[in-house]
């Protein structure tokens, strides 16, 4: 019995060293997000396979930190089956996740399976065995508050379980500060500013003020992501916030300015 169990905890730090390791980070799948700048501090786009971590301020950005979860999943898992894993606490605070909403952002909810977890060990125990199943492409667990189970140990379960079977994790905390844990990369959303929309448009894109608080293996840095609804990708914020009709196909510019010179003369 002495020996299993040392053998069993050389191989569990085996995994745990190549997880940690500069090579088997690197060895990892990676998903461009379309942000360029973002993709580059990435080295190539969001790790699979991984545990990825985004904090946000309590209730009050809580809504702007699941937008951002949202994209996330959309990018890493396009066609794949979501599971999104939520403490029962979390629900009541913030609201159920709004189906319309995720289909406006792009997501397919016929894709997304919600799991409604009573406290945290079952939270942690349903997500570690969904990143375990290969047929799911991501996995989010959002948990609410300060939790003492979420601790360096059941960091490390999640990342063998999401590295063994090639499934992204994404873990929402609200109203939590970051602690040590084996994340690839730490996340700080807020909501951005919000450029002026025209009347018709109702709202404009998504943007998010992300800061990138922790990279095992590259720098940090601040950015504005916008959110491209039909493309299902970030980029950089649009520089003209508002929208230009395309110029007609069948007169070119010259005769178009002419005609608009003409016409000004005339009611002049």
């Amino acid at each position: 019995m002495t020996s299993a169990r040392t053998s069993a905890l050389a191989t569990l730090r085996g995994c745990i060293e190549r997880i940690e390791t500069h090579g088997g980070v690197h060895a990892l799948q990676r998903t461009m997000l379309g942000h360029a700048e973002v993709d580059a501090v990435l080295q190539g786009g969001l790790a699979k396979g991984a545990v990825h971590e985004v904090f946000c301020e309590g209730g009050r950005q809580s809504a702007a930190a699941t937008g951002f979860v949202a994209g996330l999943a959309a990018r890493v898992a396009p066609r794949r089956p979501l599971v999104w894993v939520r403490q029962d606490f979390s629900e009541r605070e913030t609201g159920a996740l709004s189906m319309s909403g995720l289909a406006e952002l792009g997501l397919d909810p016929r894709r997304l399976v919600t799991v409604r977890a009573p406290d945290v060990e079952n939270a942690l125990r349903t997500a570690a065995d969904a990143l375990a199943c290969d047929a799911v492409g991501a996995v989010v667990l959002e948990v609410w508050g300060e939790t003492r189970q979420l601790d360096l140990v059941a960091s490390r379960k999640l990342t063998l379980a999401a590295q063994g079977a090639g499934v992204t994790g994404l873990l929402l905390r609200m109203a939590a500060a970051p602690i040590p844990s084996t994340a690839e990369t730490r996340w700080i959303v807020r909501a951005g500013p919000s450029p002026p929309a025209s009347p018709w448009q109702g709202w404009g894109a998504p943007l998010f003020d992300v800061e990138l608080v922790r990279n095992r293996h590259g720098p940090l840095g601040r950015w504005i992501m916008e959110w491209k609804c039909d493309e299902c990708l970030f980029s950089e914020p649009s520089a003209d916030t508002q929208p230009v009709a395309a110029a007609p196909a069948h007169r070119p510019h010259q005769t178009r300015a002419r005609v608009q010179g003409a016409f000004k003369r005339r009611s002049g």
